[in-house]
């Protein structure tokens, strides 16, 4: 079976920073979305989308925390979403969509990973939830307003090497592993990113997934540094064991993935390191995209589950 997974030889690479694959872009006109743009390398998507000229729009949790983060950067607004609670999600879209203004990028960069079990909602899994059902409803209640040419960007993450979508106990009803729970999340951002994608190319709008790669951020906050050490990720003196990335090179593929013309006339790829994925090699490896995120039927499956979870789908026939 083909697949589109294969480098497009960028010119890019790991140590390409955000603003290395902006050069030369002009986002002057362009209005931008970004969740999670007030920390880590969302707060750096933030900062180099404005200072390419765009307008950025950044919805925060803790709307406070958010201005006082993007003190400085000229050209962003925030306002409040809780990617936990679709009431909040739909108080955001109808605010922004009361505004009369499109979108041209959403990146969605807000995500939670391998906290202890919570339930939100009517009792959602709060990975699942947070990191996917949240910024699918969110998609499908602005999808009005994205304007032609626009780009869908979701983070996801190699995490999703993990898990694959647990289709007989996707909420984990039946016990809780942290590092499934969050792999299927970010499984589940690759699929939306790939059936989105096909439903949304023939308005001109097109979606990617990507993984940043692995940076030093308050992502990990859940974790103890034992369980780093364990992991093989830190030595025993709390250093970081291989390579990592500046936030500044971690915030690097979204940005690409938003605006760089060499995507033009694709979509529905995940991307890494400012390039295209190829598929995960078969000895396992954790580099690449699993075959399971890259099925167009579990996209499918997983798209006909989230509506049916949210009560929305703005691709419904009506």
């Amino acid at each position: 079976m083909t697949t589109p997974q294969h480098k497009i030889g960028s010119g890019f690479d790991a140590r390409s920073t955000a603003a290395d694959v902006l050069d030369g872009i002009d986002l002057t006109g362009k209005l931008a979305v970004v969740t999670g743009g007030y920390s880590g390398i969302g707060l750096e998507t933030t900062r180099v989308l404005a200072e390419a000229g765009a307008h950025v729009v950044v919805p925060a949790r803790r709307p406070a925390t958010a201005v006082e983060a993007l003190e400085g950067i000229e050209g962003v607004e925030t306002d409040e979403l809780d990617l936990g609670d679709l009431d909040s999600v739909r108080g955001f879209a109808e605010r922004f969509l009361s505004s009369g203004r499109g979108i041209d990028i959403l990146i969605n960069s807000a995500g939670i990973m391998a906290c202890p079990e919570t339930r939100v909602g009517p009792g959602w899994e709060a990975q699942f939830a947070t990191n996917h059902l949240g910024h699918y409803a969110l998609v499908n209640r602005l999808w009005p307003v994205f304007a032609e040419g626009a780009r869908i960007v979701s983070v996801s993450s190699r995490g999703h090497h993990f898990s694959g979508i647990r289709w007989d106990d996707v909420q984990f009803e039946r016990g809780y592993d942290k590092w499934a729970a969050y792999g299927q999340a970010k499984t589940a951002n690759v699929l939306f990113a790939l059936h989105l994608d096909g439903l949304a190319k023939e308005h001109g709008v097109r979606a990617f997934s990507l993984h940043p790669g692995r940076i030093q951020t308050n992502l990990g906050r859940h974790l103890e540094l034992q369980e780093l050490i364990d992991m093989g990720m830190f030595d025993q003196d709390g250093n970081v064991i291989g390579e990592v990335k500046t936030i500044e090179q971690g915030a690097a593929t979204q940005v690409w993935a938003a605006t760089s013309p060499q995507l033009d006339g694709k979509g529905g790829v995940y991307c890494e390191d400012c390039d295209i994925a190829e598929p995960a090699p078969a000895d396992g490896e954790r580099v690449g995209v699993r075959d399971y995120a890259a099925d167009p039927e579990q996209a499918a499956r997983l798209w006909a589950l989230s509506a049916e979870l949210t009560g929305v789908d703005a691709f419904a026939p009506r």
